[in-house]
């Protein structure tokens, strides 16, 4: 058989003088350049034994499970919150009874910043790009009817995370339900807020205290939760490449690992609750090898840097997410094959719950058709291909077995860089983020508006504009969450509400775990801006400085 250097100048090459090829930019989306081919030469120092195994066991690059989508199907976990808390609560039922398995929560941007409702900041933001929570009173309403011993909740939430996590607790308490069977996700992921979303509140250094005190407190109370999950997602939304994404959040991840190891914490006791979440964009194969490699990569440093003994510390979980910033205005139903595509590469690369973007979310809130679309994309990639069948599929090509070497190759050489010059916290402080993923989007955008690389609809194929309903958000729940909040405080004890937050503020002095003040807090019906403020006090808050 003809080597593959043989092949290409006797073949491929004068093959080319016929029929040259197409002046396209073929470079992935992390500027990698791939091959005409791909064959048993590029992986001579590769080893299957080493690289690859077998599902369920080390390095895990085949998935975490022996099965996969064998035994249990992935988690279609729809993201879904707009409005009040009852309009939210409908939409949660209504996915439900579509055959949703799991439900993840987004909140407005009050509440993402540990604003009231009926502070003036939050003014003509209630409920507009999620659920509006304030206090207990909101996340009763929001999950009435919604047995969480049931059915597991993911709440994207950062910087005011432990509160809402604990309205969440409060609630499951109040209806007597076992927390030791209660499970779900807090994004509580505060590293990327100040990389990438910029929904921060406190300096780094006490917002990762508030993260690690989740870490202490959620394996010995609600061991089936996830307390964070580490998110790319935002990272790359934000700009950044496949391969940046890859390696800024595992670096995120190893970060908080060390910071709970500084504590004295177990790290077989907290490492297999960690998650992840990453964004799966167009480029179909290096999503797959993304995810691959991500595997293989913390499998070997929590085993081989951290230590860690137990096998479910060595295996990375994720959420995955199609990617919103991928998804234009223009020809939106164009979005229901991108997302098609993305889901299927995140199928493909063995993630464990998923979330399908609308069509039309460039436009406004998902209408409950488009959400339901997006739903019926994973059923049909799950019931009607075939590919849910196989474990790992793509195992062995020499392609996806060489892209992942190389993603991974990557990442580390990022993560290394990260780990020289401080860690991540000093990688904030120096703009070391924010200069990358700049320099990334802005050769994207270049790309983009040189035509070297084609979005179909955006710079090439365009027509005219072509109208979708959108769903508007009612200005009057602004004055419903007021209306709540006004009651919250008529009926409350005060002098509980005082002795809640007194205490919240002594753990910030004192260092102490916060997560018990904040579910006293909860029960007491204080509200999140309350207990955000309290914090200010300590922490004082934080003013990203200018980067040049």
């Amino acid at each position: 058989m003809k080597s593959k250097n043989e092949w290409m100048h006797s073949v491929y090459q004068p093959a080319t003088q016929k029929f040259p090829e197409r002046k396209y930019n073929f470079s992935n989306l992390s500027d990698m350049d791939p091959e005409p081919i791909y064959t048993a030469d590029d992986l001579k120092d590769w080893d299957a034994e080493r690289d690859l195994g077998y599902p369920g066991e080390f390095p895990y690059t085949r998935g975490v499970q022996p099965s996969v989508y064998r035994g249990k199907l992935w988690t279609m976990r729809m993201f879904a919150g707009f409005g009040s808390a009852e309009q939210t609560n409908q939409r949660f039922h209504a996915l439900l009874r579509a055959g949703q398995t799991g439900l993840s929560t987004a909140f407005d941007l009050p509440t993402l910043m540990g604003y009231d409702s009926d502070h003036h900041f939050s003014r003509g933001e209630v409920g507009k790009c999620g659920v509006a929570v304030s206090s207990l009173a909101d996340m009763e309403i929001l999950f009435q009817g919604i047995d969480p011993e049931q059915v597991t909740t993911s709440m994207t939430i950062n910087s005011p995370a432990n509160a809402i996590w604990a309205m969440y607790i409060a609630n499951a308490q109040k209806q007597g339900k076992d927390l030791g069977k209660i499970g779900g996700t807090i994004q509580n992921d505060i590293l990327k807020e100040f990389i990438a979303q910029k929904e921060f509140i406190y300096p780094p250094s006490p917002s990762v205290k508030l993260v690690i005190d989740t870490f202490e407190w959620g394996p010995k109370v609600v061991p089936r939760w996830n307390f964070i999950s580490v998110s790319g997602y935002h990272i790359r939304e934000a700009g950044a490449t496949g391969v940046q994404e890859l390696a800024f959040t595992l670096a995120d991840g190893f970060h908080y690992v060390e910071k709970a190891l500084e504590r004295g914490l177990d790290i077989d006791e907290f490492a297999p609750r960690i998650s992840f979440f990453w964004d799966i964009h167009n480029d179909f194969f290096e999503e797959i090898a993304k995810l691959r490699a991500a595997r293989r990569i913390w499998a070997r440093q929590m085993r081989d840097r951290y230590g860690a003994k137990n096998p479910k510390s060595w295996m990375l979980r994720t959420h995955s997410q199609t990617a919103g910033v991928s998804l234009p205005a223009q020809q939106p139903l164009n979005n229901i094959a991108r997302v098609a595509i993305q889901a299927l590469a995140a199928v493909l690369g063995g993630t464990q719950s998923l979330h399908t973007d609308a069509f039309d979310e460039a436009l406004a809130l998902p209408t409950e058709e488009a959400a339901t679309i997006a739903l019926r994309t994973q059923q049909i990639i799950a019931y009607e291909t075939g590919v849910a069948g196989v474990v790992d599929p793509l195992a062995g090509s020499y392609y996806v077995e060489k892209l992942t070497d190389d993603i991974e190759q990557a990442a580390m050489g990022y993560i290394e860089q990260i780990r020289m010059m401080g860690g991540v916290e000093a990688g904030i402080d120096n703009g070391f983020f924010q200069l990358e993923m700049a320099e990334a989007a802005y050769r994207y955008q270049r790309e983009v508006e040189t035509k070297n690389r084609i979005i179909v609809g955006v710079n090439d194929f365009v027509q005219d504009a072509v109208e979708v309903p959108i769903q508007l958000i009612d200005p009057q729940v602004e004055k419903v969450q007021e209306a709540r909040l006004a009651q919250v405080r008529r009926e409350r004890d005060p002098a509980r509400v005082e002795k809640a937050l007194a205490d919240l503020r002594e753990t910030a002095v004192t260092g102490a775990n916060s997560m018990p003040a904040f579910l006293e807090c909860a029960h007491a019906y204080a509200t999140l801006g309350e207990q955000m403020d309290v914090l200010k006090t300590v922490y004082g808050e934080y003013v990203e400085p200018a980067v040049v």
